[in-house]
């Protein structure tokens, strides 16, 4: 796996933070700062997602398709799947994550919510691996709902 991450500036201009990450399957992930009243020059424009929360964003995405794939695998009629997260942060540098809360909505028709819980823990135990690389220095707690579709 591969990824180049190139600074853009703000605007095309080499002031700023923004950055585009350019991954190994081809796409691209435009991220920036936070605005800095004191020292605009330092900030970001709030374009773009900060970089920790892509890193939070895919940590859901990694888990949710888990989530998925192990009930799709267990033959569940699964047909949603949200991951709300929640995190904190440590006061100073480095600024690790140091709480994790994942809420999960699963839709689908007739899924049992111990295979939903099982799925969640499998994913949470042994297949994500952004779940289980921020569990180093994070506690992550999850919890879910589920919802009979129509």
């Amino acid at each position: 796996m591969e990824c180049t991450v190139s600074w853009t500036g703000a605007a095309g201009t080499r002031s700023g933070m923004g950055f585009v990450a350019e991954t190994g399957s081809g796409h691209t992930l435009t991220m920036d700062g936070a605005p800095d009243s004191a020292k605009p020059e330092n900030g970001g424009q709030n374009l773009a997602p900060r970089p920790m929360e892509t890193l939070l964003a895919g940590t859901g995405g990694c888990t949710a398709y888990d989530v998925v794939l192990i009930l799709k695998r267990g033959r569940h009629d699964v047909r949603g799947c949200s991951v709300k997260l929640a995190a904190d942060r440590a006061e100073v540098d480095p600024k690790v994550f140091t709480k994790i809360n994942m809420h999960f909505t699963v839709t689908g028709k007739g899924i049992p919510a111990t295979a939903v819980e099982r799925a969640i823990a499998m994913s949470h135990d042994k297949y994500c691996s952004a779940t289980i690389m921020l569990g180093k220095t994070a506690e992550i707690t999850t919890s879910f709902d589920l919802v009979e579709a129509a």
